[in-house]
């Protein structure tokens, strides 16, 4: 940033040379004296035009360098601090408002840094140097240029700032309005379109609109309003000054060659102030933009790691103790999601949790993944406490499968790799038939090298969870939990995934939760859960025997297939 300001002086500096310098060599040129006398204002003329060009290629090269490398560390810094944020405290935020954030909001803050902190110092720099121009001719002409540099460098700006604060700042929060109903529409559009609320969230969308063009509109004249002024003050500081000298050429104090030196170093004198008001204009919105980034990365996170995590373990069965949660403690009367949850999955053995919606399974699931902080209670991975482990170190101990895996707008590969970026070709494939996706995947346009679209989306949906599964058994991570892996799928789907589940799970310390019964069999300890608490629990057929909850939902489950 240094170096940037540095060669807008000097490009500054060589346009006041330049126009003092050409001045100079056109009024003494009319006098006609001899060549020689003009060799000197001839050489500089030429030295200080391509020094001008050079310094302000140099110096817009240098400065949006430093300015989109900024940019860009800004938006890595952004998504960093979101990640330990996510999910707990990102509930509040909608993804479009989000995404405008990281967008928007960083190029917002281009103005920042690119129009006033280097502009603020070349204007000052530019201004001694022609205050010390005009002050070695005489020093009533510096003291007459200085008043109108005064208001051009610091009351216009100012005025300029005050007049466009509360714009600017609408115009970001509009702008972050328009960005989310957009993103919204666009996710739900085929939802709005079949329940005949397309028009409605259309009008909502241009009213939105005509609300950004409004500060728009408005920003516009007080731009309008800034560049009259700017010119305003050149014109009247030009006047003024030669107003100043021409006295003094008349009295002999001042050489009349340099009268036209002094009126052409007066407006170049103004080149570098000129940019400060529009500068200032859009401060309202890079404080606005700032906020809105601060306030996501001064958010506490709801975990965080201990300050000296322990080394992973050596097992990875999982144990729960006595484990309770609620979302907000603090809150007088905050009902407990889970109350009192205990269990243990011995290594490699598999243990269902199963319930109706709003039991709390998700709950549990979210709090083994570390996305929760449990005050009370413990959770174990061998012999390790779930809280004395790295966030990171849980990630990798533990492969996902939940209900809606996220499946990116990218090929077949590349959604696959994710799990292991190393992973090799024959493992890849080995994955995918082991997830029994494999000859559906060959039979792609472009096998394993396909694009899948947004969400999976050109997948069916028992083809996106089994490429889901594939990924978790690619991962082979020594703990898997599954989130309602058949959810939403039809029988044969549900077959086809559950057959996928029995190869991943095989030799894994594995957690089901579901509400679906189906493949139950095999599950060394199934958990009943109910406003969570459990309810009932033992095996499937142990809990077929007794009159309880399990029975009555296994036989609802099977009234409904039948």
């Amino acid at each position: 940033m240094a170096l940037a300001a540095l060669l807008g002086f000097l490009t500054v500096a060589s346009g006041l040379g330049l126009m003092a310098t050409s001045a100079y060599l056109i009024s003494r040129a009319a006098l006609q004296p001899s060549i020689a006398e003009l060799q000197v204002a001839i050489v500089g003329v030429r030295f200080f035009g391509i020094a001008r060009g050079v310094a302000r290629y140099l110096e817009r090269t240098v400065s949006h360098d430093v300015t989109f490398r900024l940019l860009a560390r800004l938006r890595v810094w952004f998504y960093a601090a979101l990640e330990p944020l996510a999910p707990a405290r990102l509930w509040a935020f909608r993804s479009g408002d989000l995404l405008g954030r990281v967008v928007a909001d960083v190029e917002t803050l281009e103005n920042f840094y690119l129009r006033v902190l280097a502009p603020l110092a070349v204007a000052l720099l530019s201004s001694i140097l022609v205050l010390l121009l005009l002050g070695s001719m005489d020093p009533r002409l510096a003291l007459a240029l200085l008043g109108f540099l005064i208001l051009a460098g610091i009351a216009l700006p100012l005025l300029a700032r005050a007049l466009a604060r509360s714009t600017g700042r609408g115009m970001v929060q509009a702008r972050a309005e328009l960005n989310a109903v957009l993103v919204e529409g666009t996710q739900g559009l085929a939802d709005l379109l079949a329940l005949g609320a397309g028009e409605e969230h259309l009008a909502r969308t241009q009213r939105l609109g005509r609300r950004l063009g409004e500060l728009q509109g408005r920003m516009a004249r007080v731009t309008g309003l800034e560049r009259a002024l700017s010119g305003l003050l050149v014109n009247a500081a030009t006047v003024a000054v030669v107003a100043v000298a021409i006295p003094l050429v008349t009295a002999g104090r001042l050489d009349g060659v340099n009268l036209a030196v002094v009126a052409l170093a007066v407006i170049a004198g103004f080149e570098a102030l000129l940019p400060l008001p529009a500068a200032f204009q859009a401060m309202g919105a890079n404080a606005e933009a700032a906020r809105r980034l601060f306030e996501i990365v001064d958010a506490e996170p709801e975990v965080t790691d201990p300050p000296r995590p322990a080394a992973p373990p050596v097992e990875a069965g999982l144990r729960v103790e006595d484990l309770h949660f609620a979302y907000d403690p603090a809150a007088p009367g905050a009902p407990e999601v889970l109350a009192g949850i205990s269990f243990s999955v011995p290594q490699g053995g598999l243990v269902a949790v199963v319930g109706p919606s709003g039991a709390g399974k998700s709950t549990l699931v979210g709090l083994l993944l570390r996305f929760w902080e449990y005050r009370r209670g413990k959770i174990r991975i061998g012999e390790r406490e779930l809280r004395e482990l790295a966030q990171e170190e849980v990630h990798r101990l533990v492969a996902v499968v939940a209900q809606e895996a996220h499946l990116f707008n990218a090929t077949v590969r590349e959604n696959l790799l994710l799990a292991r970026p190393g992973a090799s070709e024959a493992e890849m494939v080995e994955a995918a038939r082991q997830a029994r996706i494999h000859d559906e995947v060959a039979a792609l346009p472009e096998g394993y090298d396909t694009w899948i679209g947004e969400q999976g989306l050109r997948l069916s949906a028992g083809q996106r969870q089994r490429l889901a599964i594939a990924r978790a058994i690619l991962k082979d991570a020594p703990l898997l939990l599954l989130d309602e892996p058949t959810a939403n799928l039809d029988a044969l789907a549900e077959q086809e995934v559950l057959a996928s589940i029995r190869a991943l799970a095989a030799g894994r310390t594995t957690l089901l939760v579901t509400h679906r019964l189906a493949g139950l069999e095999a599950a060394r300890e199934i958990l009943v859960l109910d406003g969570g608490r459990v309810v009932q629990r033992g095996t499937h057929a142990n809990l077929l025997q007794a009159d309880g909850p399990y029975l009555r939902m296994w036989r609802l489950q099977n009234s409904e297939i039948g």
